[in-house]
């Protein structure tokens, strides 16, 4: 069992940054796959990025290539996300989620086990 905390939100101008973190406590947060995921009002939660057990994989969402950036440091037990160069279409809630790093790397939110909370991101435009 994994808990996750995900935080960092808020508003933010258009061309802005945010730095989403996610703090994990229970198993051992090595051994997951980490995952963010966004849901925009009216939208099903779509793939953001994922970024591997020891951090050596990370895969992003066309969408946000080039702007977004997934790390992770497990001596810390906290995943983050930094993203710059925020758009309106950015705006969702973003959720962190974590999946047993044996079952490989998805971009498919059913595989993920544990969930963050979810946290609001509003870019203003």
């Amino acid at each position: 069992q994994v808990q996750l905390v995900d935080s960092g939100g808020g508003l933010v101008q258009a061309g802005g940054s945010l730095r989403m973190s996610c703090a994990a406590s229970g198993r051992t947060f090595s051994m997951y796959t980490v995952g963010w995921f966004r849901q925009a009002p009216g939208k099903e939660r779509g793939f953001v990025a994922y970024i591997s057990r020891s951090g050596g994989t990370i895969h992003y969402a066309d969408s946000v290539k080039g702007r977004f950036t997934i790390s992770r440091d497990n001596a810390k037990n906290t995943a983050y996300l930094q993203m710059n160069s925020l758009k309106p279409e950015d705006t969702a809630v973003y959720y962190c989620a974590a999946m047993p790093g044996v079952r490989g790397l998805s971009d498919r939110s059913p595989l993920y086990d544990y969930w963050g909370q979810g946290t609001q991101v509003t870019v203003s435009s």
